[in-house]
């Protein structure tokens, strides 16, 4: 099929490279002529694990082009898939959708014939319906222009796998013919035994906002308990083993530690909190808000135990953070928990300096007020402490002794349960651990 991808960020490029891999012809779209001339260079402009590699591919092939076009995408798509980015607001808890408008109202003059538009950037309920609106209004085509809506559920770091082996795929239409176009889109992964589940558009909305707030409640619930541990003397990473082997819970996102961050879960749980707000649905604001509420106290509660580590003064002391990617696998630092405690720690007069093994180039361009270095050693040098608040695998298999020659003060405060615990207190480390008395 002839399609294209509006938007070549971290969903869309993931999702252009993704399609021409299952065998479509794509046309990605972005405003910003740098990018384009990146992805057309058959690379990414960010990072992401095997995407490098299938953009290097179909470029080269002829499968897959990127442009800036959207007179180009328009004459040459009969599908086109919206994979701009939907932040949050700066003064409200929602998702700031200029982009979504911008990129149909760039496209739809341009559509001359019936076509499909597909949705893939996170939204409100009640967006499906707005959009096809505006594009019907805007289009040549008129009412031969329809709108579904397809969620994307990526991993970053994952992102790849996420869109050629996900473990479902849903999607919000409102015709027979949609339904066919995308099953004919996606069957080749259908293909593969990957479920389609066919919605209508406002509850394909609410699938996504209500997965992510599902999974920061799991983490929100796991770190509140976590204090209840420290309280009674008990093992918070035993207790979740414990209950994570019941298949009603599971033990995935039952790490308690310094809470979630990133570009989706955060505004996501927000977003889905104020809509159910304005919907009247006050239990699950309720619960949302408390879920929310926990997440952001867990950062402070890091600092607190660099605090009480130091012997209850931070003034003059150095601290070495490792870790600035809110998380594994991905050099994105957008509300990232570990230089979140280092912009904290460092506003009480802290010497911080940041080690980051993916990241660091994007920390110290946002804040270059703190220190950093160029490997994990280097960054504890002269340490009165060190933390650990991103699990890069790397960390794990540091040598304890060899850091212990290193630092002033063998402290070390593992904020992600990465360390190996045995060997850190064989190399006579004080190790403090979240969630464990």
């Amino acid at each position: 099929m002839r399609m294209t991808v509006i938007g070549c960020g971290h969903l869309g490029a993931a999702h252009a490279a993704s399609m021409a891999e299952i065998g479509h012809e794509v046309i990605g779209v972005d405003i910003d002529p740098g990018r384009v001339a990146v992805l057309r260079s058959g690379r990414a402009w960010f990072h992401e694990p095997e995407l490098d590699e299938m953009l290097a591919r179909h470029v080269a092939g002829g499968r897959l082009r990127f442009t800036t076009s959207f007179a180009e995408a328009g004459a040459f798509g009969e599908t086109h898939f919206l994979g701009v980015a939907t932040p949050g607001m700066a003064d409200r808890d929602d998702y700031d959708l200029s982009q979504v408008w911008a990129a149909v109202s760039a496209l739809a003059p341009h559509l001359r014939r019936p076509c499909l538009i597909v949705g893939k950037s996170t939204v409100s309920v009640g967006t499906t319906a707005a959009v096809q609106e505006l594009a019907r209004e805007l289009a040549p085509a008129g009412q031969g222009v329809e709108v579904a809506w397809n969620p994307e559920f990526l991993r970053e770091g994952h992102a790849v796998a996420d869109t050629l082996r996900p473990d479902r795929i849903v999607a919000g239409v409102t015709s027979a013919a949609a339904e066919e176009r995308l099953r004919e889109v996606y069957r080749p992964i259908t293909d593969a035994g990957v479920p389609l589940i066919f919605t209508d558009p406002a509850t394909c909305e609410l699938v996504k906002g209500a997965a992510n707030a599902f999974l920061a409640t799991k983490i929100s619930f796991i770190n509140a308990v976590a204090d209840l541990c420290e309280a009674a003397g008990a093992d918070v990473a035993q207790l979740a083993d414990a209950i994570g082997l019941d298949p009603r819970i599971g033990r995935a996102f039952l790490d308690a530690g310094i809470g979630y961050g990133g570009g989706c879960l955060p505004k996501d749980t927000r977003a889905f909190a104020a809509r159910a707000g304005q919907l009247g649905a006050e239990s699950a604001v309720g619960l949302l808000t408390a879920v929310d509420r926990i997440n952001a106290g867990r950062r402070q509660r890091v600092v607190e135990a660099v605090r009480k580590a130091c012997g209850g003064d931070l003034s003059g002391k150095k601290v070495a953070l490792w870790g600035a990617a809110f998380k594994v696998g991905t050099d994105d630092i957008r509300d990232s928990p570990a230089l979140d405690v280092a912009v904290r720690l460092h506003a009480q007069g802290v010497a911080v300096t940041v080690y980051d093994p993916m990241a660091l180039d994007n920390a110290r361009a946002a804040h270059p007020e703190i220190g950093y270095a160029a490997d994990a050693p280097a960054a504890a040098a002269g340490a009165d402490a060190l933390v650990v608040v991103t699990a890069w695998p790397e960390f794990r298999a540091v040598d304890p002794v060899a850091i212990g020659a290193a630092v002033a003060e063998r402290v070390v405060i593992d904020a992600r349960g990465a360390l190996d615990e045995p060997r850190w207190l064989d190399a006579d480390w004080t190790l403090h651990r979240i969630g464990r008395g």
